[in-house]
């Protein structure tokens, strides 16, 4: 008679199942987009064409004054503070809230970015930056040569 082991392994426990969901990014949902310190982070898409590159940062409820657009050699900096107050009064009782809510997010630009030319506009709580190329980066026509 041959005695047969479980393998502990191909049949995992109860905890294990329950930890390795919880350790997922599905099972960390209420913490997806913030940061360590429980700031949040906006999202961002950078696009890339022939003639430049855009930057639009998801950042709804705010005022384009809340936003400092800053650009240090090649490293373009977007940051945010904004500290809000709400104050209530029932009865005997006094509720107050602050909330202090500030990002700052960094991109190094390519060597083919002009910094110079960088605009940025908010819309319906899009930051969008436009980052043209130097004309040297773009691309060039098909530049037919004759033969003599």
């Amino acid at each position: 008679m041959t005695l047969i082991r479980a393998n502990s392994n191909f049949f995992p426990s109860f905890s294990s199942l329950f930890d390795d969901f919880f350790n997922t990014e599905l099972g960390d949902w209420r913490r997806n987009n913030y940061s360590s310190t429980n700031a949040t982070l906006p999202k961002v898409n950078v696009k890339e064409d022939e003639h430049g590159f855009t930057i639009e940062v998801a950042a709804p409820g705010m005022e384009k004054e809340d936003f400092n657009v800053q650009l240090d050699h090649n490293q373009l900096t977007i940051s945010s503070e904004k500290e809000t107050e709400k104050s209530e009064e029932a009865e005997k009782y006094t509720k107050r809230e602050f909330a202090y809510h500030s990002f700052q997010r960094s991109f190094t630009l390519p060597e083919s970015a002009n910094g110079e030319q960088i605009s940025a506009k908010y819309d319906n709580g899009i930051l969008t930056l436009s980052i043209p190329k130097r004309d040297e980066a773009k691309p060039k026509p098909v530049k037919k040569i004759s033969i003599n």
